[in-house]
């Protein structure tokens, strides 16, 4: 498992998810909580190469307002 940075804004129903540097998991990766419970998927990744945002698709019964803050993880 591996952090993949931390929610930073919401937008459009998605999570957006600063990286801490320039590696990023694919699209489709499962992502988690510090709780090890799946909360989404990664949708898109934009923005610069040295730090990009990842878009995460909340799963059912996940808000993204509740992620704000909060570090994710690629499982």
């Amino acid at each position: 498992m591996r952090r993949v940075g931390e929610v930073v804004r919401t937008a459009q129903g998605l999570a957006v998810v600063r990286c801490p540097d320039g590696e990023h998991p694919r699209l489709g990766t499962a992502v988690v909580d510090e709780d090890l419970e799946e909360v989404g998927r990664v949708v898109d990744v934009f923005g610069p190469v040295e730090r990009p945002f990842l878009a995460v698709s909340p799963d059912d019964g996940v808000s993204p307002a509740l992620l704000l803050g909060r570090p994710l993880y690629a499982r």
